[in-house]
């Protein structure tokens, strides 16, 4: 799901107030990182940009943001949160594996956890919450946007599988309060997922099943 769907600002005003801006500027990354791997023709030259990030990223752990923006948001306002520069760096691995000559259900799972896992574990660290379900969570939430972007029925397919399995157990249990806008942007992917796979709740059941998140965690 992108950053700019209306569906994700809604669940980010879930945030506590304090949190919101940390969080937007997680997904900005992850914005920077994907507009790099979908806009690159040439692998070499995406790993190179790649390769740019993850060290700007590690770099932030022991010097002053460079004058990128999104660089200089994640010291401002995700590093006090108690989150490293180069665990944010490791994000650049699971976008990595997509430059790969042939996408495999190998790739497939190293991007899950990678991209989305890494990225909502931050999430959860600068929210105070410690459940492993958020990172689950992330991971189906990136596998969704992948099925969307392979060209191969079958690897698609086998992402939104996988996707629904990791979502079957991230919302097994009732969610902590605070990391209900994570849950919220992993609902909208699995509405998503199972609108692909056949069957989703219309938008006035959307909005009903995430107020419903918002207010009781399940």
């Amino acid at each position: 799901m992108n950053s700019a769907d209306p569906g994700h600002a809604l669940a980010l005003s879930y945030a506590p107030p304090a949190a919101r801006v940390a969080l937007e500027t997680l997904f900005a990354l992850d914005d920077r990182l994907a507009t790099i791997v979908r806009s690159t023709r040439e692998p070499l030259v995406g790993q190179m940009r790649l390769t740019w990030w993850h060290e700007a990223l590690t770099r932030l752990d022991t010097a002053p943001a460079p004058q990128e923006p999104v660089l200089q948001a994640i010291a401002l306002s995700v590093l006090p949160g108690r989150v490293s520069g180069t665990s944010l760096a490791a994000m650049t691995d699971g976008w990595e594996t997509l430059l790969q000559a042939e996408v495999d259900p190998a790739t497939i799972e190293a991007f899950a956890v990678e991209r989305g896992g890494r990225l909502f574990e931050a999430a959860s660290m600068i929210l105070g919450v410690e459940d492993p379900r958020v990172g689950i969570a992330g991971e189906g939430w990136a596998l969704v946007d992948l099925s969307r972007s392979v060209t191969d029925p079958s690897l698609a397919n086998l992402a939104r599988s996988l996707a629904h399995a990791r979502f079957e157990t991230a919302f097994g249990a009732r969610w902590p309060r605070a990391a209900r806008s994570l849950g919220a942007i992993a609902l909208l992917a699995q509405f998503d997922n199972a609108a692909a796979m056949g069957g989703s709740p219309g938008p006035t059941r959307r909005i009903a099943r995430l107020a419903w998140h918002r207010l009781t965690g399940y």
